[in-house]
């Protein structure tokens, strides 16, 4: 009996590394169900095997009773980095070398599947950084959703604004080791507030979505706000050719080989009142208490099939008054960025991408950001070995700015990234 009891267990703990070696992962409870039918164990035994957490590489590890009234899914990732900035001269000036990302990750529902819930938690000196007011920076989303139908959500708590795609898409989720220098300045992050979602099916294969969110307009873990407003976002995305594979639309690469030419269009407009950060959600406080209005604009384009992508992001910010008198150095970043990247899979899993960004500054600023206009292109090679959960990437990046102030600045980027997630 001790010896079939261990010989289960060994059975159990294999069941997941099959999963790994293949390309679908089998229904391991199945294989269990009718390998225990052939032997005489007690209802309670086979009860406790099969109610063991399923395990999914990709999706995490899922735990729910039988009873059905919660469901957990736990998920862990990192991205180990190792890069070298170069002058121009190819001279080092700078290496990196550490984990960038070290992420816990729980999704689940509770009570009702109706009433969801996701919280993220980031453990890396990148992730956790302390904010301007001294604020920990540990709590990356911490929400509660309200999904009455598979069409409409409401969400409470704190979660990352949809307004641009590149920010939207989740770092495990990109082609690049890095997003670009475009959505580096420009994009809005998260913020605490309320948020929705509505998806619609308008006219065949045309789907139309609208997401929207109000929010303290300070960023993550800010906590509370005695002189802002708050932050209004809206973001209307169309699919008129039908809506992408599994989430296609916020993973970068045609992963799923698209049999047919998929479509997005989105744009979306933020204006945050009284922000009192000089990227609204992000950045350094405003010198001497002051306050400023920003008005952040994104378009998203997304083509998709078979193993092609081709991605292009046009965002900017405005404020009336970007310069501050008695600080020279320091200004709100007025202007406007591009990204245009493009992509292939080939049949065995490796990818080449592209992609250029450019930043433009408005001249008034160009003095104090130090160049008229910086573009970097950079080329990639991936090699994915479980979809984006197991990859290797490695990038280089050529930098140039125009009408530098300083000449001095890295003009070579090269990286390595090893992606590894439950």
């Amino acid at each position: 009996m001790v010896v079939r009891n261990i010989l289960v267990a060994l059975l159990f703990l294999a069941c997941p590394a099959w999963g790994i070696a293949q390309d679908k992962t089998p229904d391991w409870r199945v294989q269990v169900d009718s390998l225990l039918s052939s032997h005489s164990y007690s209802d309670e035994m086979l009860l406790k095997l099969q109610n063991l957490p399923n395990i999914e590489v990709g999706k995490g590890i899922s735990f729910e009773p039988q009873n059905h009234l919660y469901r957990m899914t736990m998920r862990f990732r990192m991205q180990n980095l190792l890069a070298f900035d170069l002058d121009d001269d190819f001279k080092q000036m700078k290496t990196q070398a550490r984990v960038k990302r070290l992420r816990l990750r729980f999704d689940g529902y509770i009570f009702s599947p109706k009433l969801l819930y996701s919280i993220q938690l980031g453990f890396t000196p990148y992730d956790a950084k302390e904010l301007p007011n001294g604020n920990v920076n540990i709590v990356r989303d911490a929400m509660i959703y309200y999904m009455p139908t598979n069409n409409f959500s409401l969400g409470f708590g704190q979660t990352k604004i949809k307004a641009n795609r590149a920010r939207v898409n989740s770092s495990s989720a990109l082609q690049f080791v890095d997003r670009s220098i475009v959505n580096s300045e420009f994009n809005i992050d998260r913020d605490f507030g309320l948020f929705a979602e509505y998806y619609k099916p308008v006219y065949k294969r045309f789907n139309m979505a609208l997401k929207g969110s109000i929010t303290l307009g300070e960023g993550r873990n800010w906590a509370e706000s005695d002189k802002g407003g708050f932050a209004y976002t809206g973001r209307v995305e169309l699919y008129p050719l039908g809506r992408f594979k599994s989430l296609g639309d916020i993973t970068e690469g045609d992963f799923e080989r698209e049999d047919q030419v998929k479509i997005l269009l989105a744009g979306a407009y933020s204006f945050n009142h009284h922000t009192t950060r000089l990227q609204g959600q992000n950045g350094a406080y405003i010198p001497n208490d002051e306050m400023r209005n920003l008005n952040s604009y994104f378009v998203d384009f997304i083509m998709k099939y078979q193993g092609f992508a081709f991605y292009t992001d046009f965002m900017g910010r405005k404020t009336g008054k970007p310069l501050f008198a008695d600080q020279p150095g320091i200004c709100v970043y007025n202007g406007n960025g591009v990204n245009i990247q493009t992509s292939y899979l080939f049949p065995k899993n490796w990818e080449i991408a592209l992609r250029n960004s450019t930043l433009m500054p408005e001249k008034q600023i160009q003095k104090i950001v130090g160049y008229k206009t910086y573009n970097q292109t950079t080329l990639a090679v991936t090699r994915y070995l479980i979809g984006h959960s197991l990859k290797l990437q490695a990038d280089a990046s050529y930098n140039h700015k125009s009408e530098v102030l300083n000449p001095a600045y890295s003009r070579w980027q090269f990286r390595f990234q090893v992606e590894l997630g439950l």
